[in-house]
């Protein structure tokens, strides 16, 4: 004849309270994912690169800069826009003046180094987005 305990029900592991809106799924941490993260400074960044191809995408990444920059937000996203908003600026005169300059040829040769300095800033804010890490100096007119 087989014998039951009574003493009550059998013990259970002790589970991790559940975080509010968050699903809890085995394995899952609180450090940034090892994809790509579509972060707010990411996504003007993209936009504005595919400005280069869409042209009207660099107006809206410059108004989310504008808009999100008096949002609260993550401290280390501060300096991303500072400098994505510079990177505009750079981008709107530099090109303005290359236009003035091509009536003496020099002005073709300034618009490639533009664009390349706008390649060049945009795709360091998203390394350090992706890296969630403020951009080491957001004042400077270079890369």
């Amino acid at each position: 004849m087989e014998q039951h305990d009574l003493s009550g029900p059998p013990e259970q592991p002790a589970k991790k309270p559940e975080t509010p809106g968050k699903p809890e799924t085995p394995g899952a941490t609180d450090t940034p994912s090892a994809g790509f993260d579509f972060n707010r400074p990411t996504v003007v960044s993209l936009l504005y690169l595919s400005s280069f191809f869409l042209g009207i995408t660099v107006i809206v990444g410059v108004v989310l800069a504008y808009v999100w920059k008096g949002e609260e937000h993550a401290d280390w996203e501060t300096s991303h826009y500072d400098y994505l908003i510079r990177t505009f600026w750079i981008g709107l005169i530099g090109g303005f003046v290359s236009i003035l300059l091509m009536i003496v040829l020099i002005g073709f040769l300034m618009m490639v180094a533009v664009g390349v300095l706008v390649v060049v800033r945009c795709v360091l804010s998203i390394v350090n987005a992706q890296k969630q890490q403020p951009m080491p100096n957001p004042d400077t007119w270079l890369a």
